[in-house]
């Protein structure tokens, strides 16, 4: 089974909403031992996971499933893989966390219905120039 590499150690930033790493993260695909990683290195920004306000009851921003939202926001910056691969690691990740068959779907239908705006949206940020 895959597996998260670190614990998570994060801090709020004075935004209210976002988060930076303050250890390095990561999150092996597929197996343990697959050689297939995902590092998240440390001074990255996430929101865990990008809820509206309505559904935070059911679905709140932070929750057991916030190791795979970290890797999922990495994923969408980073763009090294397809979103549709970036979202299938995101449900492989709430399966390792035990995350719920009903909250779990919830989740990546979400993402893979409305994910594309933040895709985009990433992409974007990442062309222009600093």
């Amino acid at each position: 089974m895959s597996r998260f590499t670190e614990p998570l150690v994060v801090t709020p930033c004075p935004d209210g909403h976002t988060w930076i790493l303050l250890c390095d993260f990561g999150y092996e695909i597929g197996q343990e031992g697959s050689d297939d990683v995902i590092d998240v290195p440390i001074g990255f920004y996430t929101d865990f996971a990008s809820i509206p306000r309505l559904l935070w009851t059911f679905l709140p921003r932070w929750g057991k499933y916030g190791n795979a939202a970290v890797i999922h926001d990495y994923l969408y910056w980073d763009q090294s893989r397809t979103r549709k691969e970036a979202d299938e690691i995101l449900l492989e990740g709430m399966v390792v966390l035990g995350i719920g068959y009903i909250k779990r779907y919830t989740i990546y239908w979400a993402v893979r219905l409305a994910g594309w705006w933040a895709w985009w949206r990433n992409q974007s940020r990442r062309k222009k120039p600093m």
